[in-house]
């Protein structure tokens, strides 16, 4: 049962991640493409911003897909944890922790899930059980 609770964890994640990258890179699923993004990250002094949303939309992209497959899980947990810590410093942190108020509560949340899965490995339902046993 423990593999199957980490595949839950992981699918929703991952998934969700995947299409959060590419809402910053491609602008699917209703979201802003590259150039409203890299416009967002300049105004709040993410420069240079083009980049930078590129960065941030792969990492999204990649480690959410990693995630999905449960492939080299700790780093794609890492990737998501310091994605959403520059959420938290960037953005989110100022507005304290409700996330009503816009604040950190739901970045707090994805870091705990990431590093959890991170720390205690995908679980036998995944590409790393198969790879590294």
């Amino acid at each position: 049962m423990l593999s199957f609770g980490l595949l839950i964890i992981r699918l929703i994640l991952g998934l969700s991640f995947i299409g959060h990258g590419a809402q910053k890179l491609f602008g699917w699923f209703g979201g802003p493409g590259l150039k409203q993004t890299s416009g967002f990250f300049q105004s709040i002094g993410v420069k240079p911003g083009f980049p930078m949303a590129v960065l941030s939309g792969l990492a999204e992209l990649l480690g959410g897909a990693l995630l999905t497959v449960g492939l080299l899980t700790p780093l794609a947990g890492l990737i998501i944890a310091v994605t959403m810590v520059v959420a938290v410093v960037t953005v989110h942190g100022k507005n304290g922790y409700w996330a009503t108020k816009n604040g950190y509560e739901y970045n707090l949340l994805i870091i705990a899930a990431a590093v959890g899965l991170a720390l205690t490995g995908a679980g036998s339902y995944s590409v790393d059980a198969l790879l590294f046993g």
